[in-house]
């Protein structure tokens, strides 16, 4: 009876539509068990709260903003503080809609975020099949539900339904269907401004692959949200580009910052506070990093001779423990660089392997997020450019150890930005 068991669970599990949901439940299920049954009971940072059982843990940082576009309408004055109408609006009109039917702001947002994200695993999980195989598929879509960033996908913020529109749009250029490339396309733009990189992502791969005309239409229609987004700034405020005016509250300035880079290494090398202080207060945090460091390197270059070793093991304990131990920051900090860069460095080596759309798009969407001025929420935007985890994905498919490791870092980093979000600490 039990080998019968064991065999449904392995058939289920490899079912290609309820792999996708499983995934999406099960990492449902770990966050809102971190939010709220594992916060509510640990000792209150200095910097945070202690989140009650219900609604509100979900309401927090940039939520509050898309409760004000729902509540009160778009507000701005070009005085370079913080202002509503650096957030697109297909997100808060969606939720206005569900409230018009009597949910509450924290149901409706949260309904959406949910539902768009189980989308995108499916989305995602059929458009990888098709290029990389069933197995990179399921590796891809548990990459993306369980990365640490995944934990916007569970609250009022964007990405899940972000994740969903761009993916979809990219499907369908890859399918050769312009007309859902389009549509899909332009509610991405009405979405989140990184929905911009997906419109010369487009047009390139059209040349690239000498597509028809019907192509380059389909890849400069995504613009439509944007445009719409832009006259409505027009009309309301006098000026079209107001949204990016806009933006001038969380990033002062256009272009590479490069002392938030610098900043960001010394932090993550050294230490918040050794590096603010300019003095080493706290040795065991750059002694710490110094051992993981060093030894990255050798482990990874003979990884064929220390696979079954008790070494290889230790170093992901050592770091799993580290992760755990350390402010939510120096997380921060890690998440922007391995993010951005080592999964910029990852697309570009499986850059052959994955289809052309799928690398432009990664490399336009990770040079418009350093040339957006600022290093605030890097991690999470980068998230939200599904070619990163796609890359990720399909290289962990190809090394299982590695992988099943990796996602148990996931997990933890995954637990800690979710306790910190329910605590309303900063976690990006």
């Amino acid at each position: 009876m039990a080998k019968v068991q064991i065999f449904i669970a392995k058939s289920l599990w490899k079912n290609e539509l309820i792999f996708p949901a499983a995934v999406w439940v099960f990492s449902r299920i770990f966050i809102f068990i971190a939010m709220l049954l594992l916060a509510p009971h640990l000792l209150d940072p200095t910097d945070g709260t202690t989140p009650n059982f219900g609604w509100e843990v979900v309401n927090a940082w940039d939520s509050v903003h898309y409760r004000s576009i729902v509540t009160s309408g778009y507000e701005f004055v070009d005085d370079s503080n913080q202002h509503n109408l650096a957030f697109f609006p297909l997100f808060p009109l969606s939720i206005w809609l569900l409230m018009k039917l009597g949910l509450s702001f924290e149901l409706a947002g949260t309904l959406i975020n949910n539902i768009a994200f189980c989308a995108a695993m499916y989305c995602i999980y059929f458009w990888v099949k098709q290029h990389c195989g069933i197995i990179a598929a399921q590796w891809v879509t548990t990459v993306v539900a369980w990365c640490p960033q995944a934990m916007f996908t569970g609250v009022v913020y964007t990405e899940g339904l972000y994740l969903f529109l761009s993916t979809a749009a990219l499907r369908a250029f890859d399918l050769k269907q312009y007309r859902w490339t389009a549509l899909w396309g332009a509610l991405a733009t009405a979405t989140r401004p990184t929905g911009m990189a997906l419109i010369p992502a487009l047009a390139i791969a059209s040349w690239k692959q000498r597509r028809p005309a019907i192509a380059y239409v389909a890849s400069f229609a995504t613009a439509i949200g944007i445009l719409l987004f832009s006259l409505f700034c027009w009309i309301k405020f006098g000026h079209p580009l107001a949204f990016i005016q806009a933006q001038r509250g969380w990033r002062p300035s256009l272009g590479f910052d490069g002392q938030g880079w610098w900043n960001m290494v010394m932090e993550i090398a050294i230490g918040t506070s050794n590096w603010q202080d300019a003095w080493v207060k706290n040795p065991w945090h750059p002694l710490l990093f110094s051992i993981i460091l060093v030894s990255a390197y050798p482990l990874w270059r003979f990884r064929k001779y220390l696979i079954e070793t008790k070494v290889f093991y230790g170093l992901y304990a050592l770091a799993g423990i580290f992760f755990f131990l350390v402010n939510e920051q120096f997380i921060n900090n890690f998440l922007n660089l391995f993010t951005v860069l080592g999964g910029g460095f990852i697309l570009w080596r499986l850059r052959k392997q994955l289809t052309p759309v799928t690398t432009i798009y990664g490399f336009c969407g990770i040079g418009l997020l350093l040339a957006s001025g600022g290093t605030l929420s890097l991690s999470r935007l980068a998230y939200g450019i599904v070619p990163l985890s796609v890359g990720v994905g399909v290289l962990l498919s190809r090394h299982y150890r590695w992988g099943y490791l990796t996602l148990g870092l996931f997990a933890v980093l995954l637990a800690r930005l979710s306790v910190g979000f329910a605590k309303q600490i900063w976690v990006g």
